[in-house]
């Protein structure tokens, strides 16, 4: 077929693509409903040397980065800030919906929490950046206070958002992918249908022949002559006496 066929072809069963698409549309929007939001909120904290002309104590912290992130991933910490917010919950699941993410470029580390509970979200990513401080502060006291790293929060926890499910993008994704498939449903019916013979064009696709001529179709019920009724009028005499 060429383009001109293909154009007819989606102008004759586009109402497929349109009721698919729909159907898709809706589908994403129940699929979406039926999940549990999940709230996230993030944090981030800054590591600079004690000496800020100092070189080679910037290269450590780009070593560090990255040390620091897997310190605010552990077990430990992670049952401290449990503790402290009571909540029901076992340290594995808690550091689930935590990711950290060191930048070397400005030396910052960005950290966030995943939680269905809007509420405490907030307040676990806030808490966890506090006792990862804290922990370092512990750390530098041991340290020579020339080579020692601070690390402080920049800038506190943001409130709770809505990380999924995203039910915008999931109804216009849901309806793209019903469009497409559509689209799909329409020429696989169309080559099914292929082998058909509608049209004096399919009669000369088949047969390699050119047609000259169709005899048209006569309805049976009109091509039947119909009854005719004869009246006949009886005529009597009427004889007086």
């Amino acid at each position: 077929m060429d383009l001109r066929e293909y154009a007819r072809v989606l102008l004759r069963r586009g109402w497929i693509v349109i009721v698919v698409a729909i159907v898709g549309a809706l589908g994403a929007l129940l699929f979406s409903r039926l999940q549990t939001p999940v709230y996230r909120s993030t944090i981030t904290l800054s590591a600079v040397p004690s000496r800020s002309s100092d070189y080679g104590q910037s290269l450590a912290i780009k070593n560090l980065l990255r040390l620091y992130g897997q310190q605010m991933q552990t077990k430990v910490i992670a049952q401290q800030v449990i503790d402290q917010l009571t909540l029901d919950i076992a340290p594995e699941k808690f550091l689930s919906g935590v990711e950290v993410s060191p930048s070397e470029a400005d030396f910052t580390i960005q950290v966030a929490v995943k939680d269905p509970n809007k509420n405490m979200v907030q307040q676990m990513v806030q808490t966890l950046a506090e006792k990862f401080v804290i922990l370092h502060q512990q750390e530098n006291l041991q340290m020579d206070q020339n080579d020692r790293i601070l690390v402080n929060i920049l800038d506190n926890a943001t409130p709770a958002e809505q990380f999924s499910p995203k039910t915008m993008i999931n109804v216009i994704a849901g309806g793209i992918l019903g469009a497409l498939a559509g689209v799909l449903a329409i020429f696989v019916i169309e080559y099914i249908q292929s082998g058909y013979i509608r049209k004096p064009e399919d009669v000369e696709r088949s047969l390699q022949l050119t047609v000259l001529g169709a005899i048209p179709t006569v309805n049976v019920k009109d091509a039947t002559p119909k009854p005719t009724t004869t009246v006949k009028r009886q005529t009597s005499n009427v004889t007086s006496s």
